[in-house]
């Protein structure tokens, strides 16, 4: 896989990235290749980086058990506990022809839901009503809603349909490059290599927090803005490592312009709303361009760029069930339900795609003086998951071993909740360590400014 996510980035990969590590994540897909696959390319563009600043080259190597343990979560609290993960709502539910999956995190898709279902706040009277509709018919009426639902397909099903087309015509990284003019530039040092670096984050959960968290872990000045009353409480702690959050609402004139002023001093800006979310906004590629005609502009969405349903919004969770990765993983695993993957790889393995795909950019502001655009999708993920994975993967494969003390960084994190331990890096650079200087913080705990 390495060789494969390389090469859409214009990496080599011979001879530089050596991995170690033992044990598979338990699942039908090579998920640990996937992992230890992305965690070696977002480090592989660093040490190309670190190359191009006049450095001199160094070894990778990826450590893929821990890299699977990163998958998973990596913080660990002490003497504390995060709040669930997950909503009481969110799951899936049996239709009257399939399976189905309610994404209800937040109020507003939980809202959706249930008015569409006529049910209470109650997964019994939920699991009642989802029971009275076919699958297609609730996932289109929820999704009307502005709610997220999907329903479950086999791989066949989505190779057939004509969003999985879509998907599988796109590059796993569309890269485009312009000529562009730039902001004095970061301050890097061959430990460092993107020090001083301003990345103006718009992500949520979970694939653009997970990649503007590797950026800082090799120094980035990472400035993630979210709007008034939004909040991922199971998941803040989690991906806030090393950055500073501030709240805007982008509908008052006041917050637009300290916003403009944010992004006109940006080198990088990573969003990961839906596609034409931005655009909406009055922040579409062209107006970014003109408050910044040298950024390194990275995208992420759920269901891809081009088709019916570029525009949907879309999670981990319910990309695993539409284009046929938990149906599959119920007939490996002769389920009577949807297994999905033992982690949410397709959010994690985007993220570092999504961090080497910036990395990818510097390099090409470093050797052309171009300004750099990258596209990347949940959907896009899985088909180089679902592609590149053994048909009969999973027999012979050891298992990961239980997480242990070993595995976790010494030092304790003092987070915004209390004291905590992380598990130690995934991936090392010979000269270029990857560590954070900011704990997880609250959202909206710092001023919205450089």
């Amino acid at each position: 896989m390495l060789e494969a996510i390389s090469s859409a980035l214009s990496l080599s990969a011979r001879e530089c990235v050596t991995f170690s590590g033992e044990g598979e994540l338990p699942s039908c897909y090579a998920v640990t290749e996937l992992a230890a696959a992305s965690v070696g390319a977002a480090a592989l563009a660093v040490r190309q980086l670190i190359a191009a600043q006049g450095g001199r080259p160094a070894q990778v190597t990826v450590d893929r058990r821990l890299a699977s343990l990163w998958f998973g979560w990596s913080l660990h609290p002490v003497g504390w506990k995060l709040p669930p993960l997950w909503d009481p709502v969110a799951g899936d539910y049996p239709t009257a022809d399939g399976w189905i999956r309610l994404h209800t995190n937040a109020p507003h898709h939980r809202d959706a839901a249930l008015a569409v279902l006529k049910a209470p706040v109650e997964r019994e009277a939920v699991a009642r009503a989802v029971a009275g509709w076919r699958g297609a018919e609730l996932e289109a009426a929820v999704v009307a809603q502005g709610g997220c639902a999907a329903l479950m397909r086999s791989g066949a099903e989505w190779a057939a349909h004509e969003q999985g087309r879509a998907v599988a015509a796109e590059p796993l990284i569309a890269l485009s490059t312009r000529a562009g003019s730039f902001n004095a530039g970061w301050s890097p040092t061959p430990s460092r290599p993107l020090a001083g670096l301003r990345v103006l984050d718009l992500t949520r959960v979970l694939a653009g927090p997970v990649a503007t968290r590797f950026l800082a872990g090799y120094g980035a000045d990472v400035l993630r803005i979210d709007p008034p009353g939004w909040n991922e409480p199971g998941v803040i702690p989690e991906v806030t490592l090393g950055k500073r959050c501030a709240r805007l609402d982008l509908r008052l004139a006041a917050d637009r312009a300290v916003f403009e002023r944010l992004l006109a001093g940006a080198d990088v800006l990573v969003h990961g709303y839906r596609s034409d979310a931005l655009e909406k906004l009055g922040y579409g590629e062209q107006a970014c361009r003109q408050l910044n005609p040298g950024l390194v502009d990275v995208a992420l969405d759920a269901y891809g760029w081009t088709g019916p349903l570029s525009w949907r919004r879309g999670f981990d969770s319910l990309v695993q069930m539409s284009v046929g990765i938990a149906q599959r993983g119920m007939q490996w695993r002769g389920a009577d339900k949807p297994v999905p993957l033992p982690v949410q790889a397709l959010d994690h393995a985007t993220g570092y795609l999504v961090a080497a795909a910036v990395v990818r950019g510097l390099i090409n502001r470093l050797a052309e003086g171009s300004a750099t655009q990258a596209r990347l999708s949940l959907a896009r993920t899985a088909l180089l998951l679902t592609e590149l994975s053994p048909q009969d993967r999973g027999a012979d494969a050891q298992p990961l071993a239980a997480a242990s003390d070993a595995d976790l960084a010494p030092a304790l994190e003092q987070t915004a909740w209390g004291a905590a331990r992380r598990y130690r890096p995934p991936v090392a650079i010979d000269g270029a360590p990857m560590a954070w200087t900011r704990p997880a913080s609250e959202l909206g705990s710092s001023p919205p400014s450089w």
